[in-house]
């Protein structure tokens, strides 16, 4: 398909975005960006990580996402007693009217089209990782026998930040199956004051459905045949190669401080995401503006701070935006 082929139908979805983004904002007022990172993060085909506090709206969002993009939709609260078959399902033994026996699975919550993992890091490494697998082989295993979950196939967990007892933090080799981290923030006073107003009365603004489940994945596809300028790749090559410490691609401050940086799997990540961002906002390709606005969201999760740097008070989301603006400027001056 050429370029010329592609525009009609990028114009197209980038309309349909539109809508979808203003029926979701009926029920989650404000968190633009939030919308935005979510929204990219289901084009690009990947799963989403959610941070923030109690009470912000996180399963809101989730609710009417999957209203507003036409899937089908779960929720499991996990909890440390949480285990495996709670989520992926079970074989059951019955006995027919004959009083033969036969087993018959019984589907967990995990078959769904978009599953919200309510404080994922509440539950023992053992479920996490039976979650985490089913997400990265969008299939479950169950007495020897695979059951493909059904597709489009999207997580969205959220994690507390707040209370860190009695939680099992995720692991980094599992955190890297996330697309994107989204921080999920207070709303300003301005955001705060239409939500009192719109959600404390006798009606509530209601979500219409704008994607189908076909569509969405059609959606994904031709998000992946929109051309990446050679700019773009390069800088993309250059900030996921400045976030490696003791290479020779690593500034300062990520030898300083960064214990361990990204993998290829971040460079990918930030391909796709870069071109949902331009979709998003009604371009045909993405720019490197693009690339630096998704440099935290795709690489905050994906990196760690040396101790020295925790005991200093740095963070990661400083140090991404130090080496974006080093490898912008070096991009640039080439």
């Amino acid at each position: 398909m050429s370029d010329q082929d592609l525009v009609p139908q990028i114009e197209a979805l980038g309309e349909k975005l539109n809508a979808a983004k203003a029926s979701i904002t009926r029920r989650f007022i404000g968190q633009d960006t939030v919308v935005d990172l979510v929204l990219s993060s289901m084009l690009c085909g990947g799963h989403a990580l959610l941070l923030g506090l109690p009470g912000l709206g996180k399963t809101r969002l989730v609710d009417t996402l999957s209203t507003v993009m036409g899937l089908n939709g779960a929720r499991v609260q996990f909890t440390p007693d949480l285990m495996p078959a709670d989520i992926l399902g079970s074989e059951v033994l019955e006995t027919a009217a004959d009083g033969t026996r036969s087993f018959r699975f019984i589907e967990g919550p995990i078959f769904c089209q978009l599953l919200l993992a309510d404080e994922i890091n509440r539950a023992s490494p053992r479920t996490q990782s039976a979650l985490l697998q089913a997400m990265q082989e969008k299939s479950v295993t169950i007495a020897g026998q695979p059951h493909d979950l059904e597709a489009p196939f999207h997580v969205l967990a959220t994690q507390n930040p707040l209370e860190q007892e009695g939680t099992y933090p995720l692991p980094e080799a599992q955190l890297d199956r996330f697309l994107v981290q989204v921080d999920v923030g207070y709303p300003d006073r301005d955001t705060e004051r239409d939500i009192l107003i719109a959600t404390t009365g006798a009606e509530e603004e209601e979500a219409h459905a704008v994607f189908t489940a076909a569509e969405l994945i059609a959606a994904q596809k031709l998000l992946r045949k929109m051309p990446v300028g050679e700019q773009v790749v390069e800088l993309i090559l250059d900030l996921v190669r400045a976030c490696r410490p003791d290479t020779a691609d690593a500034p300062d401050v990520v030898n300083a401080s960064v214990a361990w940086g990204p993998g290829p799997r971040a460079a990918q990540a930030l391909m796709l995401t870069c071109r949902a961002r331009a979709l998003l906002d009604g371009r045909l390709a993405p720019s490197p503006e693009d690339v630096m606005a998704m440099a935290q969201p795709v690489l905050i999760h994906r990196m760690a701070l040396t101790f020295a740097a925790r005991a200093r008070g740095e963070n990661l989301a400083s140090i991404i935006a130090q080496v974006a603006e080093i490898t912008s400027k070096a991009r640039s001056a080439a």
